[in-house]
């Protein structure tokens, strides 16, 4: 359910009667330059994409710059939440 254009009320009482039945319950408006959006999605699964760690091998490089774990900003993997 997508509403907007309502009073605060009515978006509340809507929005129980969604998340009860489980729909997904999106609602929002604008007034010049501000606006706000509100979505209830009740449980839903998403995925997040995280820069990958380089695995640092022990006893190859020595000193305290060895012992941080790397970063490659060039790889990405999607975590599941």
């Amino acid at each position: 359910v997508c509403l907007t254009c309502c009073s605060r009320d009515v978006m509340v009482k809507i929005d129980q009667i969604c998340h009860k039945n489980g729909v997904k319950f999106f609602t929002g408006d604008v007034f010049g330059y501000h606006g706000y959006m509100f979505a209830d999605l009740g449980e839903h699964e998403f995925v997040e994409e995280k820069t990958k760690v380089a695995k640092v091998n022990p006893g190859v490089e020595d000193g305290p710059e060895a012992k941080k774990a790397k970063l490659d900003s060039s790889e990405t993997t999607m975590v599941k939440k």
